[in-house]
C-alpha cells in the first residue's frame, strides 16, 4: 500500500524534530521479527532512554538533515529501524546489545555517536562500556579517597593515645607511690 505524499511530509517532520536533538543512533536490521519481539525491543530501548523507529530509508535520509546523526542514516538499504537518544549512548547500546544477543533476528548495521560513524563492532564494544552514573561513582570515590585516607590517619594518633592510656589504667601503671 503506497503513502501519500503528505503522510510520508508528516512522518519526515516528525523523525526530523526526534532526530534534532539525538547525539546516538544505533541502525539495525531484521527478518521475521515478531511483533511480541517487536513491543519487547521498542520496551528495552524506552527503558534506555531512547526511542525506536523502523524507518523508510529515503525519508530517514531526509529527515535527518542538519542533525548530528546524518551520516549514519545516508545510503541505508534493505529493513531498516533506527534506536535513538539523547542520553547516554552507552544504556541504549547495553540494553540493544543484550536483546540482539537473545533474538538473531535483528542485526547490527551501524552505529553514531555525537558525529562519528561506528561500525558493529564499535557498537558491541561501546556496550561492553561502563554506564555514566558507575564511571560517576567511580570518580567521586576517587576524589573522595585521598581525603578519607587523610582523615583516617589524623584520627589514628588520638586513637592510639587513648589505646595506650586505656592500658595503663589497666595495669595500675598509673597508680601513684604510696
Amino acid at each position: 500500500m503506497a503513502i501519500s505524499r503528505s503522510k510520508k511530509q508528516e512522518k519526515v517532520q516528525l523523525l526530523a524534530k526526534e532526530l534534532e536533538t539525538s547525539t546516538t543512533a544505533i541502525i539495525g536490521t531484521f527478518a521475521k521479527l515478531t511483533v511480541a519481539q517487536d513491543f519487547e525491543l521498542r520496551k528495552v530501548v524506552r527503558e534506555a532512554g531512547g526511542k525506536y523507529r523502523v524507518v523508510k530509508n529515503k525519508l530517514a535520509a531526509i529527515s535527518s538533515q542538519g542533525t548530528q546523526v546524518e551520516s549514519a542514516l545516508k545510503g541505508l538499504k534493505g529493513v531498516s529501524a533506527v534506536a535513538f537518544t539523547s542520553g547516554d549512548p552507552v544504556a541504549l547500546a547495553k540494553g540493544f546489545a543484550k536483546w540482539v544477543g537473545e533474538n538473531a533476528e535483528f542485526q547490527f548495521k551501524l552505529g553514531i555517536v555525537d558525529g562519528k560513524v561506528l561500525t558493529v563492532e564499535e557498537v558491541k564494544a561501546l556496550a561492553t562500556m561502563p554506564g555514566k552514573e558507575e564511571i560517576f561513582s567511580k570518580l567521586l570515590f576517587l576524589i573522595n579517597a585521598p581525603a578519607q585516607r587523610l582523615a583516617t590517619v589524623i584520627n589514628a594518633t588520638g586513637r592510639d593515645l587513648a589505646v595506650v592510656l586505656g592500658q595503663g589504667v589497666e595495669k595500675e601503671k598509673f597508680a601513684g607511690a604510696a
